[in-house]
């Protein structure tokens, strides 16, 4: 991949679509910015008099390492490592530290009850000492995270095949049980359930139950202020899925349904504008389909074991102390419907929809999306695996990476968690090669003996503190909801007001940024960012000729550029004569620098709902500030760029993206953007970005086709399609529609039709 380098002289204002470049004044003998520090030819005094424009360098900064292709790496880890368990629990808590509760030995019929930790920074397992009122052995429970030092611990199914319905909380900073008396409808016990935490709410949503294992299509949830039950309603049935509670819906995905077909769904329900669930639940209420609780007292504290039954994984579970497990009559007693609206969506098929009946899938949320890893199983290998994410928003689906590129063969996972901030997440598994497997006492158990932590910043992740809003459109509006008049939606939003106003209006603007002139036809560079020529350039010129055509002026605070930049900070700090003129250039299309800008007031690259609409930026302009986020070495900007153009990669923009991401060294988006290019070529080289793009350029996206690749039309590619519409029936169903397929002699690549833009989605 060609590099940009230093821009100087004709080489400023190059942009990919031939715009035009800015005049500069022939000062060829002038220091660089390398050394402008130590010489200056001007003093302040004379720099302000000659009322010139200092021509801001933007060249890449030097000497930094490439990003090569990310790969995540596997871990193996020490000390008491548990075996594979089943339906045990596996939850980041922070601090480095994963715990590890309960859960089935395959190999020797126990059920555990013990409490083990994970250091991630020495790799370390410990079997926990633990006290209070110490649950009894379980699998098939939830263990959520609640205000980063307790874990929720509710439900499961103990050694008799009893559901439970009891809640335990565990303190970890004192390893210490205790279950708190609670009131209201006691929820049918259960196990392989969902929970999920929101606004001190635990919500209970599915599960199975029952001598025949009758699954539950409920949703409930417990009040943690009061620690009172809310009744149960008629959801969805599903056991074995996720649910997560973004935009004010609950979200369930995947797990198998009352047929017990594994599917590919997603259910979601309104939360707001119920009282039911807005307001806390009624003390002392039952429920008719099930028993109250409110007889119950707490449970006697943990008395010592007398004769510990120790397993194969060398520790022995802790003594059992009395579990709640209300009588399972009345199951199918229906409960009311849940109160909001509530939708479905059903993929059927398209080649970025992960399907659901192949692999082992781990399904984990992170800012407004749904993770899906498909990872190895006995029956497919890390080739056929991949890591595809939903956009909850736009309820549309893309694949992120393929198998090869995260798993490394020869391994096996058994568990993911994330962390609270969805920036990572980690597998726990161990390797099936014969040779790698520790061995238990009886030559067959697995243990939990590697771990594989995955960046998920580096697939375009914001993570939940800097997560999108949810869609407006996507929320419906509630008569009862008063909206109130806030006086500040924060320091961005605020500073935005100021921003780009003349000083005379009163903003207290006191510098002026230009950029590239808008006299060129705006169709001509389609209004991208300017991508630097790659060619050396010699001379270095640092002032603008004062005939020479600029954009319209954008006034700034050069506080607010001195504080969020660190680049300028440094040109300011060496007293450079050229910005006592409170002037600067910087040679970018106009609609990039304004975005940019915006960014420095704002941390944001699009405005809120109530901001100025004119400033959301074109998809070319946001590739623009991936190309200056290197530049300038902004890794918050970075991240922006790449979330949002991973997200919204398009025909027209595609290689726009993929030559900006090159040029920005970020692999993985050029990678993700060169596929995209292969899949939809035939429309990709009738775009004007394409045909715009320097013939390096071409030539390296050319080359991106394998190279015994070649075109396939006619009715070689009816024989080819009608051979294939087999291969994406998903549960004996066919795809929605035909794919084209580009053959060559060692990989096949699926090629999208029209029709794929609907992802094979059916709405209920």
């Amino acid at each position: 991949m060609a590099q940009p380098s230093t821009p100087a002289g004709s080489g400023h204002g190059a942009s990919i679509f031939g715009g035009p470049a800015p005049a500069l004044l022939p000062t060829a003998s002038q220091p660089s910015f390398s050394s402008v520090t130590s010489t200056t030819t001007l003093t302040p005094a004379s720099a302000a008099s000659s009322n010139n424009t200092y021509i801001m360098p933007n060249s890449p900064l030097k000497n930094r390492a490439p990003m090569d292709g990310y790969r995540p790496k596997v871990t193996r880890t020490l000390g008491q490592r548990p075996a594979c368990l089943v339906n045990a629990s596996v939850t980041y808590c922070g601090n480095n530290q994963i715990y590890a509760f309960g859960g089935f030995d395959q190999y020797t019929d126990e059920v555990y009850n013990h409490v083990l930790r994970l250091d991630l920074v020495s790799h370390q397992w410990n079997l926990v000492d633990n006290y209070g009122d110490i649950p009894g052995v379980r699998m098939g429970h939830t263990a959520t995270l609640y205000k980063g030092d307790k874990l929720l611990v509710f439900g499961g199914e103990n050694e008799h095949r009893t559901y439970l319905s009891d809640l335990i909380i565990f303190d970890l900073k004192t390893a210490h049980w205790t279950q708190p008396q609670v009131t209201g409808p006691i929820p049918k016990g259960r196990a392989r359930h969902a929970a999920v935490l929101h606004e001190d709410k635990l919500f209970i949503v599915g599960g199975i139950t029952g001598h025949d294992n009758y699954v539950l299509d409920d949703i409930c949830y417990l009040d943690l202020k009061t620690y009172t039950w809310s009744r149960a309603w008629r959801f969805v049935g599903r056991f074995d899925h996720s649910a997560y509670i973004w935009g004010d819906r609950v979200w369930v995905y995947g797990g198998l349904s009352e047929d017990m077909d594994k599917v590919s769904d997603l259910w979601w329900l309104d939360l707001k504008g119920s009282p039911a669930f807005e307001s806390p639940p009624h003390i002392g209420s039952l429920d008719r389909s099930g028993l109250a609780r409110n007889g119950i007292s707490p449970r006697p504290t943990y008395p010592a074991p007398q004769s510990p039954i120790v397993g194969t994984s060398g520790y022995a579970a802790n003594s059992r102390t009395a579990q709640v497990n209300p009588p399972s009559f009345h199951l199918k007693t229906y409960a009311p419907p849940a109160p909001g609206a509530i939708s479905a969506l059903k993929f059927v098929g398209g080649p970025n929809v992960p399907s659901q009946m192949q692999g082992i899938h781990f399904h984990i949320y992170s800012s407004g999306m749904l993770l899906d890893f498909v990872t190895p199983a006995a029956t497919i290998t890390s080739k056929e695996c991949s890591l595809s994410a939903l956009d909850l928003g736009a309820l549309r689906w893309q694949k992120l990476a393929e198998g090869r590129e995260i798993f490394k063969p020869g391994y096996r996972w058994h568990y993911c968690t994330m962390n609270e901030d969805g920036t990572k997440a980690w597998l726990l598994g161990c390797p099936t090669d014969a040779g790698a497997i520790d061995l238990g006492a009886n030559g067959l158990e697995e243990y939990l003996s590697d771990i594989m932590e995955i960046d998920l910043r580096r697939y375009g992740f914001l993570g939940n503190n800097m997560g999108p809003e949810p869609r407006l459109d996507l929320v419906q509006p509630s008569s009862r909801t008063r909206h109130a008049e806030h006086p500040s939606k924060g320091l961005g939003a605020d500073l935005a007001k100021l921003f780009n106003h003349p000083p005379e209006t009163g903003s207290g603007t006191d510098f002026i940024v230009t950029a590239l002139s808008r006299d060129f036809d705006e169709e001509e560079i389609l209004g991208s960012a300017l991508v630097h020529s790659a060619d050396p350039v010699e001379g270095n010129q640092t002032w603008l000729a004062p005939d020479a055509p600029t954009s319209p002026p954008i006034h700034v605070h050069r506080l607010i550029l001195q504080a969020r930049w660190p680049h300028f900070a440094r040109l300011w700090a060496s007293q450079m004569a050229e910005f006592h003129t409170k002037k600067m250039h910087i040679p970018e299309p106009y609609s990039v620098v304004k975005a940019f800008l915006y960014y420095l007031y704002t941390d944001q690259i699009d405005p809120g709902s109530e901001d100025d609409s004119n400033m959301t930026a074109d998809l070319s302009d946001v590739a623009g500030l991936l190309v200056m986020s290197n530049i300038y070495n902004i890794p918050h900007l970075r991240l922006l760029c790449v979330n949002r153009l991973s997200k919204e990669l398009d025909v027209d923009h595609a290689c726009i993206i993929w030559h900006c991401a090159g040029l920005a060294n970020e692999e993985w988006l050029r990678k993700r953007a060169a596929g995209f290019c292969m899949t939809h070529w035939g429309r990709i080289v009738r775009t004007l970005g394409f045909q715009r793009l320097p013939r390096m350029a071409l030539v390296e996206l050319s080359q991106e086709i394998d190279m015994e690749g070649r075109v396939v039309g006619g009715d070689e590619l009816d024989m080819i399609v009608g051979g294939i519409d087999g291969r994406f029936s998903d549960g004996g169903s066919s795809a929605l529609s035909r794919r084209k397929e580009s053959i060559s002699s060692n990989q096949t690549q699926m090629l999208e039709s029209e029709a794929d833009e609907d992802e094979g989605m059916e709405m209920s």
